[in-house]
Protein backbone atom coordinates (compact mmCIF):
# COMPACT_ATOMS: atom_id res chain seq x y z
CA UNK A 1 0.00 0.00 0.00
CA UNK A 2 2.80 2.42 0.89
CA UNK A 3 4.53 1.56 -2.39
CA UNK A 4 1.32 2.33 -4.29
CA UNK A 5 0.91 5.68 -2.58
CA UNK A 6 4.55 6.48 -3.21
CA UNK A 7 4.06 5.89 -6.93
CA UNK A 8 1.43 8.64 -7.08
CA UNK A 9 3.35 11.87 -7.46
CA UNK A 10 1.80 14.89 -5.75
CA UNK A 11 1.16 18.06 -7.71
CA UNK A 12 4.30 20.14 -7.42
CA UNK A 13 4.10 23.85 -6.59
CA UNK A 14 5.46 24.64 -10.07
CA UNK A 15 2.71 22.58 -11.74
CA UNK A 16 0.04 24.17 -9.58
CA UNK A 17 1.39 27.59 -10.51
CA UNK A 18 1.18 26.75 -14.21
CA UNK A 19 -2.39 25.47 -13.84
CA UNK A 20 -3.36 28.73 -12.14
CA UNK A 21 -1.53 30.55 -14.92
CA UNK A 22 -3.59 28.88 -17.63
CA UNK A 23 -6.73 29.61 -15.66
CA UNK A 24 -5.64 33.24 -15.38
CA UNK A 25 -5.24 33.43 -19.17
CA UNK A 26 -8.98 32.76 -19.44
CA UNK A 27 -9.91 35.86 -17.39
CA UNK A 28 -12.58 33.96 -15.39
CA UNK A 29 -14.36 37.05 -14.02
CA UNK A 30 -14.86 38.57 -17.46
CA UNK A 31 -15.84 35.23 -19.00
CA UNK A 32 -18.41 34.65 -16.24
CA UNK A 33 -20.12 37.95 -17.12
CA UNK A 34 -19.99 37.04 -20.81
CA UNK A 35 -21.59 33.67 -20.10
CA UNK A 36 -24.29 35.24 -17.95
CA UNK A 37 -25.35 37.67 -20.68
CA UNK A 38 -25.18 34.86 -23.26
CA UNK A 39 -27.35 32.65 -21.04
CA UNK A 40 -29.90 35.45 -20.68
CA UNK A 41 -29.96 35.70 -24.48
CA UNK A 42 -30.63 31.95 -24.68
CA UNK A 43 -33.50 32.07 -22.20
CA UNK A 44 -35.10 35.18 -23.68
CA UNK A 45 -35.05 33.65 -27.16
CA UNK A 46 -37.81 31.11 -26.44
CA UNK A 47 -41.20 31.36 -24.70
CA UNK A 48 -40.50 28.65 -22.14
CA UNK A 49 -37.25 26.88 -21.31
CA UNK A 50 -34.88 25.78 -24.11
CA UNK A 51 -33.54 22.20 -24.23
CA UNK A 52 -30.99 21.73 -21.45
CA UNK A 53 -28.52 19.89 -23.68
CA UNK A 54 -28.55 22.70 -26.22
CA UNK A 55 -28.03 25.30 -23.48
CA UNK A 56 -25.08 23.37 -22.04
CA UNK A 57 -23.44 22.93 -25.44
CA UNK A 58 -23.87 26.61 -26.29
CA UNK A 59 -22.57 27.69 -22.88
CA UNK A 60 -19.48 25.52 -23.13
CA UNK A 61 -18.81 26.57 -26.73
CA UNK A 62 -19.21 30.30 -26.06
CA UNK A 63 -17.22 30.02 -22.84
CA UNK A 64 -14.31 28.30 -24.59
CA UNK A 65 -14.35 30.94 -27.33
CA UNK A 66 -14.33 33.75 -24.78
CA UNK A 67 -11.46 32.07 -22.93
CA UNK A 68 -9.55 31.68 -26.19
CA UNK A 69 -10.01 35.39 -26.96
CA UNK A 70 -8.84 36.27 -23.45
CA UNK A 71 -5.72 34.15 -23.83
CA UNK A 72 -4.91 35.78 -27.17
CA UNK A 73 -5.39 39.16 -25.50
CA UNK A 74 -2.77 38.17 -22.91
CA UNK A 75 -0.31 37.21 -25.65
CA UNK A 76 -0.79 40.35 -27.75
CA UNK A 77 -0.72 42.67 -24.72
CA UNK A 78 2.16 41.00 -22.88
CA UNK A 79 4.59 43.90 -23.45
CA UNK A 80 2.01 46.45 -22.30
CA UNK A 81 1.09 44.31 -19.29
CA UNK A 82 4.72 44.36 -18.15
CA UNK A 83 4.59 48.15 -17.81
CA UNK A 84 1.26 48.47 -16.00
CA UNK A 85 0.77 47.96 -12.28
CA UNK A 86 -2.72 46.59 -12.85
CA UNK A 87 -1.54 43.82 -15.17
CA UNK A 88 2.13 43.13 -14.36
CA UNK A 89 1.09 40.18 -12.17
CA UNK A 90 -0.41 38.29 -15.14
CA UNK A 91 1.07 34.88 -16.12
CA UNK A 92 3.12 36.03 -19.13
CA UNK A 93 4.78 39.09 -17.55
CA UNK A 94 5.58 37.00 -14.47
CA UNK A 95 7.16 34.27 -16.60
CA UNK A 96 4.81 31.60 -15.25
CA UNK A 97 3.89 30.67 -18.84
CA UNK A 98 5.61 31.14 -22.17
CA UNK A 99 4.18 32.84 -25.24
CA UNK A 100 4.22 29.66 -27.31
CA UNK A 101 2.34 27.69 -24.67
CA UNK A 102 -0.25 30.47 -24.29
CA UNK A 103 -0.79 30.60 -28.06
CA UNK A 104 -1.21 26.83 -28.24
CA UNK A 105 -3.65 26.97 -25.31
CA UNK A 106 -5.68 29.70 -27.04
CA UNK A 107 -5.71 27.74 -30.30
CA UNK A 108 -6.93 24.54 -28.63
CA UNK A 109 -9.71 26.40 -26.84
CA UNK A 110 -10.74 28.21 -30.02
CA UNK A 111 -10.81 25.06 -32.16
CA UNK A 112 -12.74 23.17 -29.49
CA UNK A 113 -15.29 25.97 -29.20
CA UNK A 114 -15.88 26.12 -32.95
CA UNK A 115 -16.29 22.34 -33.12
CA UNK A 116 -18.81 22.25 -30.27
CA UNK A 117 -20.84 25.16 -31.62
CA UNK A 118 -20.86 23.94 -35.23
CA UNK A 119 -21.71 20.32 -34.41
CA UNK A 120 -23.78 20.51 -31.23
CA UNK A 121 -25.48 23.90 -31.63
CA UNK A 122 -25.64 25.32 -35.19
CA UNK A 123 -23.11 26.57 -37.76
CA UNK A 124 -24.47 30.15 -37.69
CA UNK A 125 -23.61 30.47 -34.01
CA UNK A 126 -20.12 29.13 -34.69
CA UNK A 127 -19.58 31.71 -37.45
CA UNK A 128 -20.81 34.63 -35.33
CA UNK A 129 -18.71 33.48 -32.36
CA UNK A 130 -15.63 33.22 -34.55
CA UNK A 131 -16.07 36.80 -35.78
CA UNK A 132 -16.61 38.02 -32.20
CA UNK A 133 -13.42 36.24 -31.12
CA UNK A 134 -11.40 37.79 -33.95
CA UNK A 135 -13.02 41.18 -33.36
CA UNK A 136 -11.91 41.30 -29.74
CA UNK A 137 -8.63 39.40 -29.76
CA UNK A 138 -7.22 40.76 -33.03
CA UNK A 139 -9.04 43.83 -34.37
CA UNK A 140 -9.49 45.52 -30.98
CA UNK A 141 -6.45 44.31 -29.05
CA UNK A 142 -3.88 44.43 -31.84
CA UNK A 143 -5.09 47.47 -33.79
CA UNK A 144 -7.88 49.66 -32.42
CA UNK A 145 -6.49 49.75 -28.88
CA UNK A 146 -3.36 51.49 -30.16
CA UNK A 147 -4.89 53.51 -33.00
CA UNK A 148 -7.50 55.81 -31.44
CA UNK A 149 -8.78 57.07 -28.07
CA UNK A 150 -12.20 55.84 -29.22
CA UNK A 151 -10.81 52.30 -29.13
CA UNK A 152 -13.20 51.08 -26.46
CA UNK A 153 -16.18 52.46 -28.39
CA UNK A 154 -15.21 50.97 -31.76
CA UNK A 155 -14.13 47.69 -30.22
CA UNK A 156 -17.24 47.40 -28.09
CA UNK A 157 -19.21 45.56 -30.76
CA UNK A 158 -17.29 42.31 -30.22
CA UNK A 159 -17.73 42.51 -26.45
CA UNK A 160 -21.46 43.16 -26.90
CA UNK A 161 -22.04 39.98 -28.92
CA UNK A 162 -22.68 37.32 -26.19
CA UNK A 163 -26.49 37.77 -25.82
CA UNK A 164 -26.81 37.64 -29.61
CA UNK A 165 -24.74 34.46 -29.69
CA UNK A 166 -26.96 32.94 -27.02
CA UNK A 167 -30.11 33.96 -28.92
CA UNK A 168 -28.88 32.54 -32.24
CA UNK A 169 -27.78 29.35 -30.50
CA UNK A 170 -31.40 28.69 -29.53
CA UNK A 171 -33.19 29.97 -32.64
CA UNK A 172 -30.72 29.89 -35.51
CA UNK A 173 -31.54 33.46 -36.54
CA UNK A 174 -31.09 37.11 -35.52
CA UNK A 175 -34.03 39.13 -34.19
CA UNK A 176 -34.71 42.73 -33.18
CA UNK A 177 -34.84 41.79 -29.50
CA UNK A 178 -31.39 40.20 -29.70
CA UNK A 179 -29.94 43.28 -31.40
CA UNK A 180 -31.38 45.47 -28.65
CA UNK A 181 -29.49 43.39 -26.07
CA UNK A 182 -26.31 43.93 -28.09
CA UNK A 183 -27.01 47.67 -28.23
CA UNK A 184 -27.39 47.86 -24.44
CA UNK A 185 -23.97 46.28 -23.83
CA UNK A 186 -22.40 48.31 -26.65
CA UNK A 187 -23.54 51.60 -25.08
CA UNK A 188 -22.69 50.35 -21.58
CA UNK A 189 -19.05 49.56 -22.46
CA UNK A 190 -17.59 53.12 -22.63
CA UNK A 191 -19.06 54.40 -19.31
CA UNK A 192 -18.03 51.08 -17.77
CA UNK A 193 -14.40 51.15 -18.90
CA UNK A 194 -13.52 54.85 -18.95
CA UNK A 195 -13.83 55.28 -15.16
CA UNK A 196 -11.26 52.50 -14.78
CA UNK A 197 -9.08 54.23 -17.39
CA UNK A 198 -9.31 57.43 -15.34
CA UNK A 199 -8.25 55.60 -12.18
CA UNK A 200 -5.39 53.89 -14.05
CA UNK A 201 -4.42 56.85 -16.23
CA UNK A 202 -0.76 56.75 -15.19
CA UNK A 203 -0.55 53.08 -16.15
CA UNK A 204 -1.92 53.71 -19.65
CA UNK A 205 0.35 56.73 -20.07
CA UNK A 206 3.41 54.68 -19.15
CA UNK A 207 2.33 51.85 -21.46
CA UNK A 208 1.68 54.23 -24.36
CA UNK A 209 -1.95 53.23 -24.83
CA UNK A 210 -4.05 56.15 -26.15
CA UNK A 211 -7.01 55.84 -23.81
CA UNK A 212 -9.31 58.86 -23.73
CA UNK A 213 -8.13 60.24 -20.34
CA UNK A 214 -4.53 60.04 -21.61
CA UNK A 215 -5.11 61.81 -24.93
CA UNK A 216 -7.90 64.25 -24.05
CA UNK A 217 -7.66 64.61 -20.29
CA UNK A 218 -9.66 63.43 -17.31
CA UNK A 219 -12.20 66.25 -17.34
CA UNK A 220 -13.42 65.52 -20.88
CA UNK A 221 -13.50 61.80 -20.12
CA UNK A 222 -15.69 62.39 -17.07
CA UNK A 223 -18.13 64.31 -19.27
CA UNK A 224 -18.14 61.48 -21.81
CA UNK A 225 -18.93 58.98 -19.05
CA UNK A 226 -21.92 61.02 -17.91
CA UNK A 227 -23.28 61.56 -21.45
CA UNK A 228 -22.91 57.87 -22.31
CA UNK A 229 -24.70 56.98 -19.08
CA UNK A 230 -27.63 59.19 -20.08
CA UNK A 231 -27.70 57.45 -23.45
CA UNK A 232 -27.50 54.05 -21.75
CA UNK A 233 -30.52 54.78 -19.55
CA UNK A 234 -32.51 55.75 -22.65
CA UNK A 235 -31.38 52.66 -24.56
CA UNK A 236 -32.26 50.42 -21.61
CA UNK A 237 -35.94 51.36 -22.05
CA UNK A 238 -36.08 50.01 -25.63
CA UNK A 239 -37.11 46.46 -24.60
CA UNK A 240 -40.23 48.01 -23.06
CA UNK A 241 -40.79 50.40 -25.97
CA UNK A 242 -40.84 47.57 -28.53
CA UNK A 243 -43.20 45.53 -26.37
CA UNK A 244 -40.73 42.81 -25.46
CA UNK A 245 -40.99 43.50 -21.71
CA UNK A 246 -43.53 44.77 -19.22
CA UNK A 247 -43.67 47.70 -16.83
CA UNK A 248 -41.86 45.62 -14.25
CA UNK A 249 -38.71 45.63 -16.35
CA UNK A 250 -39.09 49.33 -17.15
CA UNK A 251 -39.25 50.25 -13.47
CA UNK A 252 -36.19 48.13 -12.71
CA UNK A 253 -34.27 49.68 -15.62
CA UNK A 254 -35.10 53.22 -14.49
CA UNK A 255 -34.16 52.53 -10.87
CA UNK A 256 -30.84 50.96 -11.89
CA UNK A 257 -30.28 53.78 -14.35
CA UNK A 258 -30.87 56.38 -11.64
CA UNK A 259 -28.13 54.74 -9.58
CA UNK A 260 -25.77 54.78 -12.56
CA UNK A 261 -26.56 58.44 -13.27
CA UNK A 262 -25.85 59.31 -9.64
CA UNK A 263 -22.42 57.70 -9.81
CA UNK A 264 -21.53 59.20 -13.19
CA UNK A 265 -22.76 62.66 -12.04
CA UNK A 266 -20.45 62.51 -9.01
CA UNK A 267 -17.65 61.41 -11.31
CA UNK A 268 -18.33 64.26 -13.74
CA UNK A 269 -18.37 66.91 -11.02
CA UNK A 270 -15.01 65.66 -9.77
CA UNK A 271 -15.66 66.43 -6.11
CA UNK A 272 -16.00 62.89 -4.75
CA UNK A 273 -12.79 60.98 -3.90
CA UNK A 274 -12.86 57.47 -5.25
CA UNK A 275 -15.65 58.23 -7.74
CA UNK A 276 -13.92 56.55 -10.73
CA UNK A 277 -13.62 53.13 -9.10
CA UNK A 278 -17.03 53.45 -7.43
CA UNK A 279 -18.55 54.12 -10.86
CA UNK A 280 -16.64 51.22 -12.39
CA UNK A 281 -17.81 48.80 -9.70
CA UNK A 282 -21.42 49.98 -9.99
CA UNK A 283 -21.30 49.51 -13.76
CA UNK A 284 -20.67 45.78 -13.26
CA UNK A 285 -23.50 45.52 -10.75
CA UNK A 286 -25.76 47.50 -13.09
CA UNK A 287 -25.30 45.22 -16.08
CA UNK A 288 -25.79 42.06 -14.04
CA UNK A 289 -28.97 43.35 -12.39
CA UNK A 290 -30.36 44.79 -15.64
CA UNK A 291 -30.03 41.47 -17.43
CA UNK A 292 -31.43 39.69 -14.38
CA UNK A 293 -34.43 42.05 -14.60
CA UNK A 294 -34.87 41.15 -18.27
CA UNK A 295 -34.86 37.48 -17.34
CA UNK A 296 -37.23 37.78 -14.39
CA UNK A 297 -39.65 39.86 -16.43
CA UNK A 298 -39.53 37.27 -19.21
CA UNK A 299 -40.77 34.53 -16.88
CA UNK A 300 -42.69 36.42 -14.21
CA UNK A 301 -43.85 39.60 -15.93
CA UNK A 302 -46.69 38.13 -17.95
CA UNK A 303 -49.26 39.41 -15.49
CA UNK A 304 -48.01 42.99 -15.89
CA UNK A 305 -49.25 45.15 -18.79
CA UNK A 306 -46.97 45.86 -21.73
CA UNK A 307 -47.41 48.94 -23.93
Amino acid sequence: MNQLLGAVKPITPALGLRVRGYLGLCKPRIVSLILFTALVGMLLAVPGFPPLGLVLAATVGIGLAASSAAALNHVIDRRIDERMRRTCYRPLPQGVLGTRGALLFAAVLGIASMGILALAVNPFTAVLTFFALIGYAVIYTAFLKHATPQNIVLGGAAGAAPPLLGWVAMTGHVSLEALVLVLIIFVWTPPHFWPLAIARREDYTQAGVPMLPVTHGVELTRLHVFLYTVLLVLVSTIPWLIGANSWGYLIAALVLGAGYLTHSWKLWRGKTPGAPMATFRYSLLYLGLLFAALLLDHYLGGWLPHI
